[in-house]
This record gives structure tokens, sequence and C-alpha cells, in this order.
């Protein structure tokens, strides 16, 4: 999986089980044959906690060491997926309900991979965090999203879980594979 390279490119997510990945997989194929979209299909669905970056492959062990010390300290999150959004002119998504819950994983998430990357004050900040679950985006041209999104714009879509995991995803070359998952088991309080 992991391609010879000195360093690899990963990002960290919220992978939903297995029913609501084929739910939205099915989607992103939708995008794919209607509006030529397809770069979408190159992850898993997920929530990215933290945009990817680059690491050291010789010290791929120790970062997987660190998150799985983290997560020990997180606890599960609930998620609650309704309806779609968009980043016009070329992203459309999921909707993910903002929680307190999962604003705090992801702000101590990015905190702690900064303290990893050793990222500088003089680093810019991270964009907002906007929960989603991207569908379409990239290679969606600006014409596609205005054919597509007012068929998604008011149409509906309902899901839920229980986040009780953070996956580490690599970058192989040609699309995101799971690389390891860490258990969020802090009890929630």
């Amino acid at each position: 999986m992991l391609i010879n390279a000195p360093q690899q490119r990963l990002f960290l997510a919220l992978l939903p089980p297995a029913d609501l990945q084929e739910q939205v997989t099915a989607i992103k194929q939708q995008f794919a044959e209607q509006f030529a979209s397809r770069a979408a299909l190159r992850s898993p669905p997920h929530i990215t906690l933290v945009p990817p970056f680059e690491w050291p492959t010789a010290e791929l062990a120790a970062l997987a060491g660190s998150l799985e010390e983290f997560a020990k300290e997180q606890a599960p999150v609930a998620v609650e997926l309704r309806g779609f959004g968009a980043f016009a002119p070329r992203v459309i998504y999921i909707h993910v309900e903002p929680s307190s819950e999962l604003e705090r994983l992801q702000t101590k998430a990015q905190q702690h991979m900064s303290l990893l990357l050793r990222q500088q004050a003089t680093t810019p900040p991270p964009r907002p965090f906007v929960p989603h679950i991207t569908v379409a985006f990239r290679d969606l041209r600006p014409a596609q999203f205005r054919a597509a999104w007012p068929l998604f714009q008011n149409r509906p879509f309902q899901g839920s879980f229980l986040a009780s995991a953070l996956t580490l995803l690599v970058h192989d070359g040609k699309r995101w594979q799971v690389f390891a998952e860490f258990s969020l088991s802090a009890t929630r309080g």
C-alpha cells in the first residue's frame, strides 16, 4: 500500500460505518456518471479532522503510536448527517450537523498534529472547521456544479452514527487508503 518514498501524504478523519459508506459512495458514483466528477471516488467517505500533511515514512510507527495514545483520551462522538451543502462553485457535500463534541475532537486532533508536525506560530491558521462528507469536488466544473446543485440542494439525506475511531489515511499515489484506525475509548462525560 505504501509507496517507496521518504515522505507519505496522510490525513486524519472519521469514517462512517459500512452501510453509510455504501450510500455515500453511490452518490459519488452518480456524480461520476452524470457530471464527470470522479475525484471524490479516490477516498472513502469521511469527515476530515486534520487535512493532508507530509510525514516521514521511517517515522510512521511513531505517528501511529502517538495517535493511538491520543485516541484513548477521546470519547466517541455522535454524528448526524442531514441534507446537502455546497462550497460554490466546485464542492457538493453531505451536511454534518455541527456539535460541540465534534468541534472539540477536531480542535484537539488539529492541536495534537500541529505539535507533532512542529508547526510554528507563523504557519497560517487552518480553515474554519465545517464538518462535511464530500461527494463532488475539484473536478466538478462550475457549469456542472450549476447543473448538479439544484438537484441536490433540497434532496433529503439522513443518517447517524457513533464515531468510535480515528482513521489515518495514506495516499498510495492514486487514491487514499485506510492506513490505521485508533479507538476512541475515553468514557463520554
